[in-house]
């Protein structure tokens, strides 16, 4: 397994990480992500470990705890072997502290993960969404705390506009506070709105991409294509709503383009999807979903090999979307990278 630096840190991570989204099955959205119990996870955990995924990730707000709490059975033993990451500020509930970044509640929320987790230290802690109703000072100061006490090792976001991502490092720089290292992303052959903005701005900031839903929400499994109904299996079928949007005619010409990929190189559909992801920039560790054994041995094959360039030119231009404004009209300039090279711009 290659492990590459998150942001710009001291922390390695490995290309492919664990998505525990599917543990615990609590509540209508996650019990159709999956309902693995704690004696499955600690398999899937096994399996990881073995093929050095070391990297696991959940959220309080995942199955209200329960990810994590099978999550923290499962690595029982064993804590030294693995990186933890969890987020917190999505509503876990209806009271007035259970929601947000304000101190108070990352507080309690950092030590509620810390119980259910079974562990005294997260690896990596993330901001789940902005709060806008709380000062940044008071929320980076609260993790610098959290930092300090030995509870959190490095701090990251998830799902941040550009504008509130940048407005976090420069807050954290001016009070020389720990600035984020890392920022989990909506990234996929089929989902490529992150490179517009926050992958120029994490390769200028040093923050590091950690993809989630690699698969475009369960799109790009190799099972849909043109013309057929949703395979009976599908966790489309109850949670398309709540994923990220892809227009089917555009899904279908990127499977299309998959498909005879997989023709020339033997690789599946997913492994592919999964390894293009994997030569972008910014990108860091790319979150596996696995509800089985299955699922998960066969997404471990998007690793230890390479598209060649033509491949990869071939998912480039199937994937592409005209960019939203104002990006559009630099990006049809041939002169656009005289000011913006590729290494701060999209790929």
């Amino acid at each position: 397994m290659e492990y590459r630096r998150l942001g710009a840190s001291g922390l390695l991570v490995p290309a492919l990480g664990f998505g525990a989204g599917t543990f615990g099955g609590r509540g209508a959205l996650f019990s159709a992500w999956g309902d693995t119990d704690a004696a499955q996870a600690r398999r899937l955990v096994d399996i990881s470990l073995e093929a050095g995924v070391s990297l696991f990730d959940t959220a309080d707000v995942y199955s209200d705890g329960a990810s994590e709490e099978v999550l923290g059975a499962a690595i029982k033993g064993r804590r030294d072997q693995v990186i933890l990451s969890t987020k917190s500020a999505l509503p876990t509930g209806p009271g007035a502290h259970e929601a947000g970044s304000g101190r108070a509640r990352l507080i309690r929320a950092v030590d509620a993960s810390l119980r259910r987790l079974g562990t005294d230290y997260l690896d990596l802690f993330q901001l789940h969404a902005f709060d806008a109703g709380t000062p940044l000072a008071e929320t980076l100061t609260a993790l610098g705390d959290l930092v300090r006490a030995g509870k959190i090792r490095y701090l990251g976001v998830s799902n941040f506009a550009g504008w509130e991502l940048m407005k976090t490092l420069s807050t954290a720089e001016a009070l020389g506070l720990e600035r984020p290292v890392a920022h989990q992303v909506y990234y996929s052959l089929v989902g490529r709105d992150y490179e517009w903005e926050l992958m120029p701005l994490g390769a200028d900031q040093g923050v590091g991409a950690i993809v989630w839903s690699p698969l475009g929400w369960g799109r790009l499994t190799g099972k849909i294509r043109r013309g057929q109904p949703l395979p009976a299996g599908s966790r489309l079928h109850e949670t398309a709503q709540a994923g990220p949007p892809v227009d089917d005619e555009h899904l279908y010409t990127v499977v299309e383009v998959l498909d005879r990929i997989a023709a020339d190189t033997g690789r599946s559909v997913p492994q592919i999807a999964l390894n293009w992801l994997l030569t972008r920039p910014t990108v860091a560790t790319v979150l596996l979903g696995a509800r089985n054994e299955q699922q998960l041995r066969q997404n471990l094959g998007a690793v230890g090999w390479q598209l060649d360039p033509a491949h990869l030119a071939a998912l480039d231009a199937a994937s592409a979307t005209t960019p939203p404004y104002p990006y559009y009209p630099y990006h049809r300039l041939p002169d656009f990278t005289r000011l913006n090279p590729p290494a701060v711009r999209a790929a």
